[in-house]
């Protein structure tokens, strides 16, 4: 064995001299750097191993763990040089272990390949990395219950189409993004139980002639098992766009939040108000202060989404197993996953910095009829029409009111007989709000009591 004396890239022994653009365009070590921690815990485990099965001695393990820890604590301290013409951060450790340790580095790779060795470090990252999307997404939904419980009795207009439609309960409005972001952890989560298959030993395609422990290594490594098929191992990367997926979905959810917070904020709707540290001001404009970090969360969505295509992409026309195709995996998820992390914290801070126009929202309910359900409920319960028929007759109420310019609440009872005259004072009490809210008591719905049960639930969930 010799050692990397010219720093050049350990396949130069066989490639004598390849393009300078090919090696500029071929490093991908100014973004897989950040792998080096994985890289490091990966290998030690790798050694730790080979010394297991009597492949390594004793000595020759201790060099190279001494070796790999000097490196670690080098590049955290910052006293570490990346280098382009490494190639990748692999065998930029695997280089500076040569410096290190001398000779003896050369068995760090011994029953491995730089195929099963990325996939193994990209996956160490990722677990870690979904685990702290899914502490953040615990975050947004503590936050958005705090909300909620202020505004149980916070009474505002559901909307369809942007109409107004029902009496709803701000609470019920915000908890169905809690909802939302509970089915992304769930995605999260599932995508867990794929990162954990543990890929380190398969080598190139073929699995190795050497008598190694795959299950040493995943258990040292944190995994649940060794995968199944070597070459499915190299050129799989469905965890790769699970992630991505997940991320997506999770970024347009954000974006509907935002969306609606901007709506909400706008001066025709006026019914939340951000706070100076979530706006921004105009060039022109002295008195504007705009919704900037809600529009930032919005347009990152499509940032994200095309990460999930462009990796779909690449992978739809592979064969079987490793293509130079398969490098920008890394660099993919490690933006998606920088821009929805960077999506949360700025969500999180809206959520911390809005407050909301109770006044106003009590305002907009007197528009659109929006107990008119109600109404049509009401005939049907103590009147007994089918329901049908209760739609059309209050669809008449309506339009009475239209032209006479009134609310349902401003009806009085001799008005509403006109139209059925077994109509009781009862009736009237179908247009107040409360009352609307109270009855919508089925499961899921946004009565006051269903509110707080919920609000109870979701607080156990994320104990």
């Amino acid at each position: 064995m010799t050692k990397n004396k010219n720093n050049t890239s350990v396949w130069n022994t066989r490639i004598i001299k390849s393009s300078s653009l090919f090696q500029k365009i071929g490093s991908s070590i100014s973004f897989d750097k950040r792998l080096f921690k994985e890289d490091i815990q990966a290998s030690i485990a790798h050694v730790e191993m080979l010394f297991k099965k009597k492949i390594i001695t004793f000595k020759v393990k201790n060099k190279i763990i001494f070796g790999l820890n000097r490196i670690r604590n080098e590049i955290v301290k910052k006293k570490y040089k990346f280098d382009s013409k490494d190639e990748d951060i692999h065998m930029s450790i695997e280089k500076r272990l040569f410096e290190i340790i001398g000779e003896d580095a050369g068995y760090v790779h011994t029953a491995r390949s730089r195929n099963d060795q990325v996939i193994t470090d990209l996956k160490l990252w990722m677990i870690k990395s979904t685990n702290e999307i899914i502490k953040l997404l615990n975050v947004s939904s503590k936050l958005i219950i705090k909300i909620s419980e202020k505004n149980i009795y916070t009474i505002m207009p559901g909307f369809t189409h942007l109409k107004n439609a029902q009496a709803v309960s701000f609470s019920h409005y915000m908890l169905a993004y809690v909802e939302m972001f509970s089915r992304d952890k769930i995605r999260f989560k599932n995508n867990l139980k794929n990162l954990k298959e543990n890929p380190l030993g398969v080598a190139a395609l073929t699995g190795t002639s050497f008598d190694i422990d795959r299950n040493y290594t995943t258990k040292k490594l944190g995994f649940i098992n060794p995968t199944r098929n070597s070459i499915d191992t190299v050129s799989d990367r469905d965890f790769v766009t699970d992630f991505l997926y997940s991320a997506s979905l999770c970024s347009m959810h954000i974006s509907r939040l935002s969306e609606e917070f901007i709506i909400w904020n706008s001066d025709a709707y006026n019914l939340i108000f951000l706070n100076d540290k979530i706006v921004t001001g105009s060039s022109i404009m002295p008195q504007k202060k705009n919704p900037d970090p809600l529009e930032y969360l919005r347009g990152k969505t499509g940032g994200i989404y095309g990460n999930l295509f462009s990796m779909l992409t690449i992978l739809k026309g592979l064969p079987l197993s490793y293509f130079k195709d398969l490098q920008d995996d890394k660099k993919i998820v490690f933006e998606a996953f920088d821009n929805l992390k960077n999506c949360i914290l700025v969500m999180n801070e809206v959520l911390s910095n809005f407050s909301v126009n109770k006044k106003q929202m009590t305002n907009l309910t007197k528009q659109g009829f929006i107990t008119a359900t109600d109404l049509a409920d009401y005939f049907v319960k103590q009147l007994r029409y089918p329901f049908r028929k209760a739609y059309i007759l209050t669809a008449k109420v309506i339009n009475f009111c239209e032209k006479n310019k009134k609310n349902l609440q401003d009806l009085s009872l001799k008005e509403m007989q006109k139209f059925e005259p077994n109509i009781k004072a009862d009736v009237l009490k179908v247009f107040d709000l409360n009352v609307s809210i109270k009855s919508k008591k089925s499961f899921g719905g946004t009565s006051f009591e269903n509110i707080k049960k919920m609000i109870k639930s979701y607080k156990r969930d994320l104990k």
